[in-house]
């Protein structure tokens, strides 16, 4: 695999996962009630319990993103 294919499927793969990011912040902002009355019959979360783990989620998630994704990507646009 070449530079410029790798490049691509690094960019790719970037904006693939912050969609599913922003996705992951609308469901739980817009039908959040709804969304912690179903997990919640299963786990017996709280609500700031539900809150602050999926806060920390989408930051590991956005983390990951940027260092198995973003960072590759500059490196290789700088380097090629």
């Amino acid at each position: 695999m070449d530079a410029a294919t790798l490049r691509s499927t690094l960019l790719w793969c970037a904006i693939i996962n912050y969609g599913i990011l922003w996705l992951w912040f609308a469901l739980l902002r817009l039908p959040h009630g709804w969304l912690h009355r179903l997990w919640g019959k299963w786990t017996g979360l709280a609500p700031e319990q539900f809150d602050a783990i999926n806060f920390a989620g989408m930051v590991f998630y956005k983390v990951a993103i940027l260092l198995l994704n973003v960072v590759p990507f500059l490196a290789l646009l700088i380097t090629g």
